[in-house]
């Protein structure tokens, strides 16, 4: 499916507020967003929509829509709803994943480690996640962790962006071995690990 406009300017405005280039209370002003990106009014109330749909922006009587505060608190309930929602969509997808799954899965995991800063680092890593998890074909689910993924990322840019350092994600490569040799427990107990370490 060929990208619309209204995804190109969904996905920018969504990467500028996860690592932070927005700021909490900054006004998305519809006629800016029009002009910065040659078009209609029409695609980006869409894209906007979709942000306030993935909680990253809302929209305020007499005010127009901002970008929305982030809650140190929700980082608790984001990480536990990963849990609960990975391990079951990876429990379908471990039995159900192709070569050509995993030669995907591969070359994000890689690409992670190979990151030589936070903003392509967190592209890949949650590139990562759903490429091992798209297997499980629950479009619905996947649609709720995506949404967790972009949550996360913003609280990870927020507390550790001044700390982050390239390195070798082990907790990966265990995951994709464990899919590799179809162990589903496996799989999952790794999973499971890596996003207790990461929250």
């Amino acid at each position: 499916m060929s990208e619309t406009i209204s995804d190109k300017i969904f996905e920018s405005l969504s990467l500028q507020i996860v690592t932070g280039v927005l700021e909490a209370g900054v006004k998305l002003r519809q006629d800016h967003i029009a002009r910065d990106f040659s078009t209609s009014h029409v695609p980006v109330r869409e894209a906007l929509l979709r942000l306030e749909a993935r909680g990253l922006a809302e929209s305020l009587p007499r005010r127009g829509t901002r970008v929305s505060a982030l809650d140190p608190a929700e980082i608790r309930e984001i990480v536990e709803m990963r849990v609960s929602l990975e391990l079951l969509a990876l429990s379908y997808a471990v039995p159900q994943a192709r070569a050509a799954d995993l030669e995907v899965a591969h070359h994000h995991m890689v690409a992670c480690d190979r990151a030589t800063d936070m903003a392509t680092w967190d592209v890949e890593n949650r590139a990562f996640h759903m490429a091992i998890l798209a297997p499980c074909q629950m479009p619905r689910l996947l649609n709720s962790v995506e949404d967790l993924h972009l949550a996360a990322a913003r609280h990870l840019f927020a507390h550790w962006q001044s700390r982050w350092r390239p390195r070798v994600d082990h907790d990966h490569a265990a995951i994709f071995q464990a899919i590799e040799q179809r162990d589903t427990g496996a799989a999952c107990a790794a999973l499971k690990r890596h996003l207790r370490r990461v929250g």
